[in-house]
């Protein structure tokens, strides 16, 4: 696990394009999250290639928070607890460490998501809570599910680096 650079941008890309129900970013702010922001995101390689991936940032108006964007582990990768270790790098690193509370949006029809998140919950001792965040009328129009925001704090303090 490593953080990413921008010559990562095009292997991110393809990774989130081959895994549905993810969102397909620009080429150009995948690009962006692995340069400007890659203090908070994560790539795990495998035998040379990019075999997940985890974007996220700290919200100015929250800078306790840490946001999760995405996250994106290659079908040949899935199974394997990948996500959650890349999930722990993460908050372990510099830009993150300090953070108390992990937020991410997820939709009630993604099992994947919330049993990762659940997880990584329950193995650090901390509550997952659970909110309406972006609703499909009010803000999707009705063309996507609504967001739930889950929330889980304390991140733990003893991971730093």
């Amino acid at each position: 696990m490593r953080s990413p650079t921008a010559e990562d941008g095009p292997a991110v890309t393809a990774l989130i394009a081959a895994s549905p129900p993810l969102d397909p970013n620009s080429a150009y702010c995948n690009l962006l999250q692995c340069s400007d922001f890659a203090g908070t995101c994560v790539v795990a390689e495998c035998e040379g290639r990019i075999a997940g991936w985890i974007s996220g940032y700290r919200p100015p108006s929250h800078p306790e928070r840490f946001f999760v964007w995405q996250v994106a582990v290659s079908a040949s990768a899935r199974g394997r607890g990948l996500g959650g270790r890349m999930l722990d790098w993460l908050i372990a690193q510099p830009a993150v460490h300090d953070a108390t509370t992990l937020t991410t949006t997820i939709t009630e029809n993604n099992p994947a998501s919330w049993a990762l998140f659940t997880a990584f919950a329950r193995r650090h001792g901390a509550e997952l809570t659970k909110s309406e965040r972006f609703t499909r009328d009010a803000h999707f129009s009705g063309a996507h599910d609504t967001e739930w925001q889950a929330s889980i704090a304390p991140l733990p303090s003893f991971l730093t680096n």
